[in-house]
């Protein structure tokens, strides 16, 4: 099938070029000049067969005056050539003149014609009792249905041994050094496979699942966050941050970093609209209190664009270059927010911090996109400055203080209202940057589970946020579809630090049923161990387990 899209193949006939009404260029069609013109017009219907009668007429016109085409009916009109002075050998007239009133017929044919045949186009275009012979008639045009289907209800039950059987030489590779997971049957819960999963491990990044699940379960899906911009004395205004790292830097129009995200642009669109004369921009940060980095967490880390000091006023994160994910971070988030107000208003005076004055008038404000939107976000990216905010989030909904100490204790405290066993869980930031945070294997899968499965319905939308192995996120370079049978299949959260490598998610076996799994390797290389742990997912992905 051709496209013409520059993807396919181009579109042409089977044997030569078509002209621009469909007929093959060099058949008797495409030089039967008057019913060439005419089908253009009034192709199909009782409009078609008057083209074609009275282009049979102008070709006897022709004929007669001409005399016999010794090369047939199909060149007839190859004689008659614009600008001849070929002199008719009876009469010595010129032919121009006859040429003349040809074409003038023609024209009053063919205007007459288009108002007698437009019905007949609408009507019946794709006619095909009036194509022409060995001309195929007008495809059906394609009409595309896009859905998602549900997995099989009752597609086959897996087995534990089916699914020892089916990973044991995937898992008894030593590039997973120090190696401990679960796999579970998402449907009903059932254990399938274990290797110590309860033993506390370095979750990494698979932290932000306890993140994820916790906000979930305790916010409203649809919240938002309002930054706001207040006017203070003297033509002074104050840019207020309440906790929400997405607001961008970057013009209208132009890509940002997180999925909808608010602008610096609008509020300084709403502030002009405002008539205020603004002579400078401050910033008030009083919306989180508390340390802005965990002691855990090595400064360099700034600069090496894994994280920023949580500060409750940020643009694009605190990224340097606001499109790139693993640009380095800005040390100051909450000043370098006032300079790009300041920038974007035209105000070349230093920023300063103030506090909003109590009952001070709000001149600007924007919001943020829902919570499903930034968990996914956090998920897909792994983005460790959303995963610190959003636990503070977490901690003011519950009436906890808004620092990232109140965010870890509200993630453990959710999360055990809701059932799940955190006994064994010892956090220290909601990102898993730490390397002093333990999580056992058991728990994610669990959590997984509940994702994927009947029992918590509020988590399901963390599945959306899960990269796509060999397609997405931090999974778009890895599981290679070549080699692994898990591309496009497996959806995981990934962790790495130097020595730990981990991968939590959920797999749609070839019968159709879905598996939970969490996997962990310390004491080798990532570069090591991320394709061991691929391979294992991967197995699970053939594996009918039964």
């Amino acid at each position: 099938m051709c496209t013409g899209s520059g993807r396919g193949r181009p579109c042409r006939s089977r044997d030569r070029p078509r002209t621009c009404c469909g007929y093959p260029s060099g058949s008797r069609w495409s030089h039967r000049i008057p019913q060439f013109l005419l089908a253009q017009f009034v192709a199909g219907g009782d409009g078609s067969r008057r083209a074609v009668a009275c282009a049979d007429r102008l070709n006897d016109t022709v004929r007669r005056t001409r005399g016999p085409d010794p090369h047939g009916d199909h060149r007839r009109w190859q004689g008659v050539r614009l600008g001849s002075t070929t002199r008719d050998s009876r009469s010595g007239r010129s032919l121009r003149s006859r040429r003349g009133v040809l074409w003038t017929v023609i024209s009053v044919v063919i205007l007459a014609l288009i108002g007698g045949g437009a019905v007949a186009v609408a009507l019946q275009l794709d006619s095909v009792d009036e194509l022409p012979p060995g001309i195929p008639p007008q495809p059906a045009a394609i009409t595309v249905n896009p859905q998602i289907n549900p997995v099989v209800p009752n597609a086959p039950e897996p087995t534990p041994a089916g699914v020892q059987q089916a990973i044991a030489d995937a898992v008894a590779d030593p590039a997973l050094g120090e190696f401990t997971g679960e796999i579970s049957d998402a449907l009903t819960g059932q254990q399938l496979w274990s290797d110590s999963p309860a033993e506390p491990r370095v979750p990494a990044s698979n932290a932000k699942i306890l993140t994820a699940a916790a906000a979930l379960l305790a916010l409203p899906h649809d919240q938002r966050i309002t930054t706001t911009v207040v006017a203070g004395p003297g033509g002074q205004v104050i840019l207020k941050g309440a906790g929400d790292p997405t607001l961008s830097a970057q013009p209208t129009g132009a890509d940002t970093f997180y999925t909808r995200a608010p602008r610096i642009a609008d509020l300084a669109a709403q502030i002009r609209k405002a008539g205020i004369d603004v002579t400078s921009v401050a910033v008030d940060t009083s919306a989180f209190t508390g340390p802005t980095m965990v002691s855990t967490w090595d400064d360099a880390d700034i600069a090496g664009g894994d994280i920023a000091p949580i500060e409750s006023l940020m643009v694009d994160g605190a990224r340097i270059e606001p499109l790139d994910e693993y640009s380095p971070r800005v040390a100051d988030p909450a000043i370098t927010a006032g300079e790009a107000l300041a920038a974007a208003l035209g105000v070349d005076v230093a920023v300063t911090e103030q506090t909003v004055p109590t009952g001070g008038q709000v001149i600007a404000q924007v919001q943020s996109a829902p919570l499903v939107t930034r968990v996914n976000d956090m998920m897909r990216f792994s983005d460790n400055v959303l995963a610190e905010t959003l636990s503070v989030e977490l901690s003011v909904a519950r009436g906890g203080p808004p620092s990232l100490a109140g965010g870890v204790s509200a993630i453990v405290a959710t999360l055990s209202q809701h059932g799940f066993d955190m006994s064994a869980v010892s956090l220290r930031d909601a990102s898993g940057l730490s390397y002093a945070n333990r999580v056992p294997a058991g728990l994610l899968d669990t959590l997984m589970g509940a994702a994927a499965g009947p029992s918590q319905p509020l988590m399901r939308s963390l599945l959306d946020g899960l990269p796509v192995a060999g397609g997405t996120g931090t999974l778009a370079e890895r599981f290679d579809p070549d080699t692994n049978p898990g591309a496009g299949w497996v959806r995981a959260k990934t962790g790495t630090l130097t020595g730990v490598s981990s991968l939590t998610g959920i797999v749609q076996t070839i019968d159709g049923r879905v598996l939970a799994f969490a996997l962990m390797s310390g004491g080798t290389s990532p570069v090591d161990a991320r394709p061991a742990l691929d391979d294992v997912a991967g197995a699970l992905r053939e594996c009918g387990c039964r």
